[in-house]
């Protein structure tokens, strides 16, 4: 069929044409974006997820219909090497800027625009990659002391009265989550926590991985008081088929049951990976409609396809030591895998492996459910590996 009219949309945080099985999500955040403007209680939350379910889709989304009520959004990607300071910096100066506009809110938000220009000043010299334009000189004491979980408490505190004279609200929408710093993240969920107690109309929305909800615990422990934590997993039978079926009815283009049946087996039901099928059948079949024999054709390029870009650049940031530990992982199963097994199909102790899983674990591609248990966060990385790495040489490789 013709490639121009492929309703599917394969891609890092491409918004498909369907976004099935997400809905009572949505609705229990926007329940609580209006609670938190109302200054009544209500969770901040944070989507958490392996690679390929569709939570940066779902994320923004989510800021797309909390902009449609009237509610400022801050988004931001937190990318490995960042400081949280640098992040927030350039995004809440626009808030502010906009919160400016209304009458009700123009003095607060010329404070909240102090408390920005204090922050800057007090951050830039432990965090020095922060560049953001200063719209008004900071006033001595205000989020200007260089401790950042204090700094950044008197800043969205600012923040927050700036909404709250606008009868708004504003939401911060942070992908990636789980590469904020520890300590950075810890004055974060204290700055939230500062406002929450304080009915202040701030909100967060984060997305990462599994190992974000530890991470937050770790950083601070009343943070599941603050936070709901969803899992994001593969949608159901009947989300996914809707996610197959629907783009294509559409366009006039019908699939057999058998057809939606195979892919769904073939993805598992993840939202990324229904996307590269649902193309790839769609660009092999001559007509409608599309059959399970153009499923099967359409799975091989799929494949390819998949180990070209969502598996293969994953693959390519790790270095020799970790590969070979994630092909042992591999070579177990889907997982989660003892540390033990790993280990042992090295030939190699658990301690001596630590760094190696560790190092991982930093890059987002594994993550500990439990202790002593290692899991992939890419799903059926295991067969890309096998595919990729195959044999046994791997075992005795460096």
């Amino acid at each position: 069929m013709d490639p121009i009219s492929n309703p599917y949309a394969p891609g890092a945080g491409s918004p498909p044409p369907e976004l099935a099985g997400r809905d009572e999500l949505r609705a229990a955040l926007r329940i609580a974006i209006e609670r938190i403007r109302r200054g009544l209680q209500a969770k901040s939350m944070i989507l958490i997820g392996l690679r390929g379910v569709g939570k940066t889709v779902l994320l923004d989304r989510m800021r797309e219909e909390a902009e449609q009520i009237g509610i400022h959004t801050v988004r931001l990607e937190a990318p490995e090497g960042r400081s949280l300071p640098a992040l927030l910096a350039p995004p809440l100066r626009l808030a502010l800027l906009r919160l400016s506009r209304v009458e009700a809110a123009k003095d607060l938000s010329k404070r909240g625009l102090q408390a920005l220009a204090g922050f800057v000043k007090g951050s830039k010299v432990t965090y020095n990659d922060i560049q953001v334009g200063l719209d008004y000189e900071s006033q001595p004491g205000l989020a200007d002391n260089g401790d950042l979980e204090q700094d950044l408490q008197a800043l969205l505190e600012a923040v927050g009265a700036a909404a709250k004279g606008a009868g708004t609200a504003v939401v911060l929408f942070i992908d990636e989550l789980q590469y904020v710093k520890e300590s950075e993240l810890a004055a974060l969920i204290s700055a939230l926590h500062l406002c929450a107690q304080r009915k202040l109309p701030i909100g967060i929305v984060g997305a990462g991985l599994p190992q974000l909800r530890g991470i937050s615990g770790d950083a601070k422990s009343y943070s599941e008081r603050l936070f709901d934590f969803p899992f994001i997993g593969p949608l159901n039978p009947q989300a996914a088929a809707d996610a197959i079926v629907k783009p294509a009815h559409d366009n006039a283009v019908d699939y057999t049951p058998d057809a939606v049946a195979l892919i769904i087996a073939q993805t598992h039901g993840y939202p990324y990976f229904l996307q590269e099928w649902g193309k790839h059948s769609w660009d092999v079949a001559k007509a409608s409609p599309i059959t399970a024999d153009d499923v099967k054709l359409a799975s091989t390029e799929a494949t390819a396809a998949m180990d070209a870009s969502f598996f293969g650049v994953r693959f390519d940031r790790l270095a020799p030591a970790e590969k070979r530990y994630l092909r042992a992982m591999a070579e177990l199963g889907p997982g989660p895998h003892r540390s033990g097994d790993i280990a042992a199909e090295l030939n190699r102790n658990v301690t001596s492996l630590a760094p190696t899983r560790n190092s991982i674990i930093a890059k987002g591609m594994i993550w500990s459910p439990s202790h002593g248990d290692t899991a992939f966060t890419v799903p059926m990385f295991d067969q890309f590996m096998k595919r990729t790495v195959p044999g046994d040489a791997w075992r005795t490789a460096g």
